[in-house]
């Protein structure tokens, strides 16, 4: 029983957005990370989808991606992106399959493991921060340590935790993440966010105790990685 990752799947099967344009290595992408998804996940395994799962405007046009996600095997865990439009209550999404869990201000056990998580948002400091985010990362900040807290009671040993964003800025400096990692004796964060020339703001290895793992799906050429 393994704990593979893979974000960023930018499904579109109700909308016309094709991901190409942003380079051959995208072509018919869906279909490679099905493939690469069937040749690794078995039934047992659990696999966590750090946003960005749909460019579907609302639900009826989401549920046809979360279909093709839910037919493929193992146990999925799922935070929402900043694309994840249709992503609205919470409590719904979880009465939908029993296959699929989705994080906001909870935390989901398995394998020994709390997996806890947040969308996140662009760090102070980062290139493109502006005053305007500054109530955005805050309510992060609160809503991860909401899933951080409730982990705790439940005296989980390890902590995971999936973002979207990356957990700092593109200076790759110290943020309020970071201190809840450190405070929450987090293991490994892994998140997505970043394609392309932006791979290299992020964060990956060990800082401070804490692993960092960057799973955006092309990043991992659309491939699950195995996280534990």
């Amino acid at each position: 029983m393994s704990i593979y990752a893979i974000g960023d799947l930018h499904l579109s099967g109700a909308v016309d957005k094709p991901m190409d344009m942003f380079g051959d290595n995208w072509i018919n992408h869906a279909t490679q990370i099905k493939n690469n998804w069937l040749n690794l996940i078995e039934s047992k395994d659990t696999i966590l989808i750090p946003g960005d799962i749909s460019w579907a405007m609302n639900m009826e046009e989401a549920m046809i991606d979360l279909e093709f996600i839910h037919k493929l095997p193992g146990k999925k865990i799922l935070v929402k992106g900043n694309h994840d439009y249709w992503w609205k209550s919470v409590s719904k999404l979880n009465t939908l399959y029993e296959d699929m869990f989705f994080i906001q201000n909870n935390f989901i056990e398995t394998e020994g493991f709390a997996i806890c998580g947040s969308r996140g948002w662009l760090c102070p400091n980062d290139t493109e921060y502006t005053e305007h985010d500054y109530k955005i990362y805050n309510r992060e900040l609160q809503r991860l340590e909401l899933s951080l807290k409730e982990a705790s009671k439940a005296k989980t040993s390890k902590i995971i935790v999936m973002m979207h964003y990356p957990p700092t800025n593109d200076k790759l400096e110290k943020s309020g993440f970071i201190v809840l990692f450190e405070k929450y004796n987090v293991e490994k964060v892994i998140y997505g966010h970043l394609h392309g020339n932006s791979f290299k703001a992020g964060l990956n290895g060990f800082f401070n105790g804490v692993e960092y793992k960057l799973v955006s799906c092309d990043y991992i050429n659309f491939k699950p990685i195995l996280i534990a």
